[in-house]
């Protein structure tokens, strides 16, 4: 990368990171209404995403080590090839297992795409300057992905409303049209995603790959040895579990209170892109909030803001009231990453970073899961409104987590924690 500057490797980031997204902005409003339509409960649903869970716990640990020892770029062109045949089977799945499948395959893409990105826009920016204020790019690459969900979002309402093409009902229409951007991503990251790797001969080759398990092992090194960075990656348990409510419960609550899912899901597309914008803006508030209370600080009074509103989804009564509640979900969102990505980097060095960012990773999963099949469950038993709000305290009480980086931080701890090169 050193033929690269920093502005160099931060547009490359930001493009890449912005078309990742794009055809998650499309299946955003869809996926959950889709499934119902092809006759899922919503438990079954629920039980079918958990599979993406399940194999993220197994693999994303394996496949972080992966990344740091073999290289991003391979990594990150695989990743973007699963998902193009996961996206392709969904548009034509339409029984329960093929659906497992699905999410089977979704599991494996986001434990593959999970961290290798922005470990390479890191340490390509520390390569080409070792003062780079890196956390500037990582909040910009929030805001671009709040755009870039929310374009997507938006194309997917309007394909919606546009209703059925042919045989195609109007839900499966922006799936398609993801499939169709998925092939644009991968040729995107084969051409723009560069790393400085030599010819790698087979005994290379096998010798990256011994060494993942290597990666893996220091980087529970160095979660032991830090409570900071232990609590950071706690946190993820918490949020990955609750996010369950507006990712899933949230198109089922407005369906509910609008009587009609297509309405809901044409709805969700203009209130999903303008959802987005207002996570785009909320990460453009980063350093604001860095520099009026400090990261952790900002990030532990944004937890408990986020339960807020997710309780709000949950009580207030029509549209309009959910929809606004919506808004302010996600723009706590947006503000909530990035603080909690330039907290969790700030605690390891660069051989290790891709390992210690699927640490992170892999809890969220697995929680998402649990909290999938908990409140999936919880919703067909009792009532949507009910599953929401222990979503939401479930994402309140995450905020003491952050406590520990807060005290490091007022004892001045190095920003950069060093990872020994020995096994911890």
């Amino acid at each position: 990368m050193n033929a690269l500057t920093v502005r160099q490797v931060r547009h490359r980031y930001l493009l890449l990171h912005g078309l990742r997204w794009l055809p998650v902005g499309l299946l955003i409003p869809v996926f959950v209404l889709l499934m119902q339509e092809r006759g899922l409960t919503l438990a079954q649903i629920g039980v079918a995403t958990a599979a993406q869970g399940l194999v993220v716990l197994v693999l994303e640990l394996p496949t972080g080590g992966l990344a740091d020892a073999l290289g991003r770029r391979p990594v990150l062109l695989t990743a973007a090839a699963v998902n193009l045949a996961s996206l392709a089977l969904f548009v034509v799945a339409d029984a329960f297992a093929l659906f497992v499948v699905v999410w089977l395959l979704q599991g494996l893409y986001r434990a593959l795409d999970s961290g290798p990105l922005d470990s390479w826009y890191v340490d390509a920016s520390l390569a080409a300057d070792p003062d780079v204020a890196y956390e500037k790019g990582l909040g910009q690459g929030g805001t671009v992905l709040g755009v870039s969900i929310s374009a997507g979002a938006l194309i997917s309402g309007g394909l919606v409303t546009l209703g059925p093409v042919g045989p195609v009902s109007a839900l499966t229409m922006p799936v398609l049209v993801a499939v169709v951007l998925q092939v644009v991503v991968l040729v995107a990251f084969a051409v723009l995603l560069v790393e400085p790797r030599p010819a790698r001969s087979r005994g290379a080759l096998r010798s990256s790959i011994a060494a993942a398990p290597g990666m893996v092992g220091q980087a529970f090194g160095l979660l032991r040895r830090s409570r900071v960075l232990l609590a950071l990656v706690a946190v993820e348990l918490f949020w990955g579990f609750g996010m369950v409510t507006f990712e899933t419960l949230l198109p089922v609550r407005l369906a509910e209170v609008t009587g009609d899912a297509d309405r809901a899901a044409a709805l969700l597309g203009p209130a999903g892109s303008v959802a987005w914008l207002a996570s785009a803006a909320g990460a453009a508030l980063t350093p604001l909030l860095t520099r009026w209370w400090g990261a952790a600080p900002s990030a532990a009074l944004l937890r408990i803001v986020q339960g807020l509103t997710v309780a709000g989804m949950g009580l207030l009564a029509g549209p309009v009231g959910v929809l606004l509640a919506y808004l302010a979900c996600y723009s706590v969102h947006g503000a909530s990453n990035p603080l909690h990505m330039g907290l969790l980097h700030r605690q390891v060095d660069g051989p290790y970073r891709t390992s210690v960012i699927s640490l992170n990773s892999m809890v969220a999963m697995p929680a998402g899961a649990l909290g999938g099949v908990v409140l999936t469950a919880l919703a067909d038993a009792t009532s949507v409104r009910t599953a929401m709000l222990v979503g939401a305290v479930v994402l309140a009480v995450a905020a003491p987590l952050y406590l520990p980086a807060w005290r490091a931080g007022r004892r001045a701890t190095p920003a950069t924690a060093p990872v020994s090169t020995t096994s911890g």
